[in-house]
């Protein structure tokens, strides 16, 4: 072939490879551009969504009204039940008669040299305050139970709680300690929209909201509903630590952790209830491993309806069963009352309009 005819077969091929050239990286960058941009614009409109729909549930509306009425009024019932079953014993227990444990002059707790909880310390040489005191501890924690001005009672009844707990630290337990961190984060809650009497007032007066209901609502319900978050993330640590802790003894890892407390004389409180439970070597394996279970997936079994109501059910049962054959009934009301905030209000609706129609009935 001759160079002419090379150079006229070279020419159509040149141009059909300029026509397909593939495209330079800054062409083939300007044509993801567009991609990168939409894609980028499809997260933030989700990450928008999901922050606007996050924002709702904490700002939008109050949650859990009713399971935080059930935690006020069983609150208020285990500090009346504890103040009614230490009456008799009360100067003993807490006041001057106890003195030989050297609380009057040195205190083991902190709490007594704070002014704002020194109120029954201060009052340990005088019995007659000291029961006055007392009584009128009682008569709060009945207010508290009743809803009545709860705003205001409540701080109150805190206060004097813990000034009343702390007169003597050597018989307190980790029930108390419980106790108190819930009263603190029900100070932020709105306790008393339910089943109260600041309720039946407010309806008295057609729900007329307060000065700061008008001019920022969103402060009042995200302060509650980050209240309930403290009091869910407390419950389910006090859970799941103490079953994490409780798995490294041999005595649940082998099941034969509640056979030694049920046959001491100080946790024994039911002996023949006691030997009844613990008889049967299998039933005390299954109750050791199932309540350690039962702590430890405590939390993820709430992200479910049907598995929420068996560690609802479950718990339940567990602190039940503490009150009765362990003579713990303060401590296990202490939580019982902050489990009731895990019952969506829906369920209380049906109940109580299921209350309502059985009073109805036997009219």
């Amino acid at each position: 072939m001759s160079k002419k005819t090379a150079k006229r077969t070279s020419a159509p091929e040149k141009d059909i490879a300029e026509d397909t050239e593939v495209p330079t990286k800054p062409a083939a960058e300007e044509a993801l551009v567009p991609v990168v941009v939409a894609g980028a614009k499809r997260q933030a409109a989700r990450l928008n969504d999901l922050f606007g729909r996050f924002e709702e549930q904490l700002t939008g509306s109050y949650k859990a009204t009713y399971g935080i009425a059930v935690t006020r009024i069983v609150l208020a019932i285990t500090g009346i039940g504890l103040l009614l079953t230490n009456f008799r014993a009360r100067h003993y227990v807490f006041g001057v008669g106890g003195a030989w444990r050297g609380e009057l002059a040195e205190p083991v707790s902190d709490f007594p040299q704070i002014w704002l909880f020194s109120l029954f310390h201060r009052l340990l040489p005088h019995p007659g305050l000291f029961t006055t005191a007392y009584i009128l501890l009682g008569i709060i924690a009945v207010l508290v139970l009743l809803g009545w001005r709860t705003r205001i009672v409540l701080p109150i009844y805190l206060v004097l709680w813990v000034s009343f707990i702390e007169t003597n630290d050597a018989v307190g337990d980790q029930g108390d300690n419980a106790y108190r961190m819930f009263l603190l984060a029900m100070l932020f809650t709105n306790s008393s929209m339910r089943w109260s009497l600041d309720a039946r007032r407010r309806e008295k007066r057609g729900n007329k909201p307060s000065w700061l209901e008008k001019r920022a609502p969103w402060v009042l319900i995200t302060a509650h509903n980050l209240a309930l978050v403290v009091l869910a993330f407390q419950v389910c640590a006090i859970y799941v630590s103490g079953g994490l802790y409780k798995a490294g003894g041999d005595a649940w890892k082998y099941g034969f952790a509640i056979y030694n407390p049920l046959q001491t004389a100080h946790f024994g409180t039911w002996p023949v209830l006691s030997d009844l439970l613990t008889a049967w070597g299998p039933l005390v394996v299954a109750l050791t491993w199932g309540s350690l279970l039962f702590q430890i997936a405590f939390p993820f079994l709430l992200f479910n309806r049907a598995t929420r109501i068996i560690a609802l059910l479950g718990i339940l049962s567990f602190h039940c069963a503490i009150g009765l054959l362990m003579g713990l009934p303060w401590f296990s009301l202490t939580m019982i009352a902050v489990d009731a905030i895990f019952i969506r209000d829906r369920s209380y609706r049906r109940l109580e309009r299921m209350v309502h129609l059985a009073r109805r009935s036997w009219r």
